[in-house]
């Protein structure tokens, strides 16, 4: 298991972060069962996403930080698709959700799985290093994940649709 605090650096390409971010986003919208032209607006939300994060985590964010302003950017561009003019709905917020899905950080969801199955094990030899050096990697997912959907809630309530009742 690797320390806390010991992840290593990334080279991020901001076309790579675009690339992969809307191959798993348009992946997410197959699991959602979108239809065809719904599944290229979520590669392109994911696209902007991992963008937006590449940006943050690049000029010095943290990762929680950069994954909420993604979020939010990627809210506003899902709202301001529903303001065009001609039925051209595509989704609303499960298209934004799609498309922040593969900023949840996987890698430190399985550090934090494999520790807390390292915990269950009935001979465990030093438990509280390995719970130690598990807290850091789950606290990293749960407050991305919670970042993500601040980013997400607090675009959605203020940019109300003009159909929602009052």
């Amino acid at each position: 298991m690797t320390e806390p605090g010991t992840m290593l650096a990334v080279d991020r390409p901001m076309w790579h972060q675009a690339l992969f971010g809307a191959v798993a986003a348009g992946a997410f919208g197959v699991l959602f069962n979108f239809g065809v032209a719904t599944i290229l607006w979520a590669g392109a939300a994911g696209a902007l996403a991992l963008s937006v994060r590449t940006l943050g985590l690049d000029a010095g964010w943290s990762l929680e930080a950069a994954s909420f302003a993604a979020a939010a950017a990627v809210a506003v561009c899902v709202q301001a698709l529903d303001l065009i003019p001609g039925g051209f709905r595509r989704g609303g917020n499960t298209l934004a959700v799609a498309g922040c899905i593969p900023m949840i950080p996987g890698s430190a969801a399985a550090h934090a799985i494999m520790g807390l199955m390292e915990l269950t094990l009935p001979d465990i030899v030093e438990p509280d290093r390995v719970l130690l050096g598990t807290v850091p990697y789950a606290l990293r997912v749960v407050f991305t994940i919670g970042a993500i959907g601040a980013g997400l809630t607090i675009v959605t309530a203020l940019l109300r649709r003009p159909d929602f009742p009052k």
